[in-house]
């Protein structure tokens, strides 16, 4: 997600500079598009200032980690410093069922929550972006039973999720940044355009396939199985039996393409 706003933005005109912990060939490609890439760890203070010192707009969206939390003080400190004019913070739907009695055993999500209460307090001015589930992650840990089996396979039961695509949340974010005052201080929740079963993401698959695919909810330990494969880290993996449970518990996630809350 993090290419297609820096694409937006540079298409936009704006300069835009990358962070990435490793110079590889997705860096290469940052490069070739045009955007400042800057290699560093958000966990060493001087990484993160030499990606944010100039800058007066952020955004913050990194991938699930132990050090999540951590890294997001880093570069809460860090902007705030510098005087950042638009801190733009990648969050999820979840935490808008969260507070300060009502939490989760997820790992992921809870960092979530507590780095939204981080900002909250930092005085820096935050715009929160909460997507539901990515589409993409759905379709990457169902890609090989539907291939060969003709089955989506996952512990969700009869619960309804409206997951997004990435690139309409980068879309979302990049206009955000192009002009944020409007924006600043505001919570925007980002679903798909329907909320749906696995049953009805089933249809939608044998439709797009031209053959009948059908879902198979299964044990939390066969859908971990499968994360496996791709090499998920171990919190990756934690966090999907209280995300599963809360599809399963609550029905949707969300009924809207955008709003705010």
């Amino acid at each position: 997600m993090g290419r297609t706003v820096t694409e937006l933005l540079l298409a936009r005109g704006f300069r835009v500079r990358a962070q990435v912990r490793v110079d590889d060939e997705r860096a290469t490609r940052l490069r070739a598009l045009g955007a400042e890439v800057v290699v560093g760890d958000l966990l060493d203070l001087m990484a993160v200032h030499r990606a944010i010192e100039g800058c007066e707009r952020l955004c913050f969206a990194m991938s699930v980690a132990p050090t999540y939390l951590e890294a997001a003080v880093n570069v809460a400190v860090v902007a705030k410093h510098h005087g950042v004019k638009a801190f733009v913070n990648l969050s999820q739907m979840t935490v808008s069922e969260m507070d300060i009695f009502n939490t989760t055993p997820s790992p992921q999500q809870k960092q979530h929550w507590l780095a939204e209460q981080i900002l909250s307090w930092s005085g820096l001015p935050v715009v929160e972006v909460r997507p539901t589930a990515f589409m993409e992650g759905l379709l990457l840990q169902t890609a090989k039973t539907v291939s060969m089996q003709d089955k989506i396979m996952a512990p969700f039961g009869r619960g309804k999720n409206s997951a997004i695509a990435a690139a309409d949340v980068a879309r979302v974010i990049a206009e955000i940044l192009s002009e944020p005052a409007e924006h600043i201080g505001e919570t925007y929740h980002l679903t798909g355009p329907v909320s749906q079963d696995m049953d009805a993401v089933a249809r939608d698959f044998s439709a797009a396939l031209g053959r009948t695919i059908s879902y198979v909810n299964v044990p939390l330990e066969v859908m971990k199985g499968q994360l496996a494969t791709f090499g998920c880290r171990l919190m990756s993996l934690r966090t999907w039996r209280p995300w599963r449970n809360y599809i399963r518990t609550t029905g949707t996630i969300g009924s809207a393409m955008m709003s705010k809350g």
